[in-house]
């Protein structure tokens, strides 16, 4: 495991302002509830080379979150990063999805949140935190996330995505106060505008997966949303990116005073928990091969990637036709149905879920037990992103790709991102089944 960090030690950053009370209105939580539970009651060893979150000073309740979520040692994004960030240093972190960078900024913020406790009535829609992620499955993901950890604490967690219901995400504003607001750029900029939501009181920013953020051209909406909230030397911020690119980093400049710059890079890019496929085959019989695939008795849950919109919708449809409990997870889905869909997989109804990387980019399901990539991605961080979606929690899970006259090209690039070669085979005549 490679580890950079600046060589700065962890002092509480000079820059950072007194807190100041909150203008009046709104309705403010009540303290923390009181609870049987505590500290001693969550053992964990020291053992040499790893933190514990019992090192780091945290406040009970949070604690008591993270001993339901079975978390004892931290993992290096956060080992290395919240050190720093708990004394607000900005940082700038490199991380891969499944790393832990989650937590590492939530931890962060409800920590600060709670240690710094507001007396003074607030207004609704006035954020005290804010995280930007860019796509809604990441943003519901976060925000659950958050919700688990702040369940000892009357902290209140509030997200905003496009796709659903205006009105019923500003009467869930309306009813609390708002702690931590997760949001993709286009649905914030739409509160923002209307006034539903206050950003210039924000003490700590998180851009979330911000070379996504670029892929996508959210970066104009983003430079807006930033500037509605106070001075980056009054704020901290959290930057965090799977890839630092010149304009990544360019970004990562302009938003941040002096940041602890960490960058972890695994060992092996891909995960060693993933048995790593590549089959050979004409066009006209992938879909053949993928149904032979699908009727394996080891074949549990699945997702299966392709790149357009299209392919999606014609795979869920010849899946379905094949007798499939299939679900869809593209941009052009509607988001109540989206998250039915995401509901319906975790819980076993479905056992197939066809999507595209946007969409794909924020499931964080345990449980699944292949990935197929029906068509392989352009970019070879994708391919990453996507069989991370298995092997998790512990469990080995297993990727298959299918190179075809058309995209063979595309395994060139994926290899020299892993740092090893894909052993490629011819399908048998067992999974090449009828079409």
């Amino acid at each position: 495991m490679t580890e950079q960090t600046t060589s700065q030690s962890p002092e509480t950053h000079p820059k950072r302002p007194a807190r100041r009370s909150r203008r009046r209105g709104g309705k403010t939580p009540a303290r923390a509830r009181d609870n049987a539970w505590t500290l001693s009651d969550f053992q964990v060893p020291e053992e040499k080379g790893k933190l514990r979150f019992h090192d780091l000073d945290l406040p009970e309740t949070l604690m008591h979150g993270i001993a339901d979520l079975g978390f004892r040692y931290c993992s290096p994004i956060q080992a290395r990063s919240l050190p720093f960030t708990l004394r607000a240093h900005d940082v700038v972190g490199k991380a891969q999805t499944g790393t832990g960078k989650t937590a590492a900024f939530l931890v962060t913020i409800i920590t600060e949140l709670l240690n710094h406790s507001i007396d003074d009535e607030r207004f609704a829609g006035e954020a005290r935190s804010l995280i930007i992620a860019p796509t809604r499955e990441l943003v519901m993901q976060i925000a659950q996330d958050a919700k688990d950890l702040c369940k000892y604490t009357d902290l209140h967690v509030h997200t905003l995505v496009g796709g659903m219901d205006y009105d019923k995400q500003k009467r869930h504003l309306l009813e609390n106060v708002c702690d931590i607001l997760v949001a993709t750029p286009g649905r914030l900029l739409d509160f923002a505008g209307s006034r539903d939501v206050y950003l210039d009181r924000v003490e700590v920013l998180v851009l979330d997966e911000a070379d996504r953020m670029l892929d996508m051209g959210f970066i104009p909406q983003v430079r807006r949303i930033v500037r509605l909230t106070p001075p980056r030397e009054n704020r901290q911020t959290l930057f965090f990116s799977a890839t630092f690119t010149p304009e990544v980093l360019n970004l990562a400049e302009q938003w941040t005073v002096s940041p602890v710059s960490i960058e972890i890079e695994p060992e092996n890019v891909a995960t060693d928990s993933v048995d790593q496929k590549v089959f050979i085959v004409s066009a006209k019989e992938k879909f053949r091969l993928l149904d032979g695939i699908m009727q394996q008795e080891a074949v549990e849950s699945v997702i299966v990637f392709a790149n357009r919109r299209d392919q999606c919708r014609r795979l869920q449809e010849k899946l379905r036709a094949k007798g499939f409990s299939v679900g869809l997870l593209s941009g052009d889905v509607p988001q109540g149905k989206r998250v039915k869909t995401l509901d319906d997989f975790k819980s076993g109804e479905l056992k197939v879920l066809v999507a595209t990387d946007v969409a794909g980019r924020g499931i964080h399901i345990d449980g699944v037990s292949h990935v197929i990539n029906f068509t392989l991605p352009e970019e070879p961080e994708d391919y990453v992103h996507r069989i991370g979606r298995t092997g998790r929690a512990g469990k080995f899970g297993t990727s298959i790709s299918f190179a075809c006259e058309d995209d063979a090209f595309l395994l060139e690039p994926i290899q020299k991102l892993l740092g090893r070669e894909l052993h490629c085979e011819q399908p048998g005549p067992e999974l090449l089944g009828q079409d």
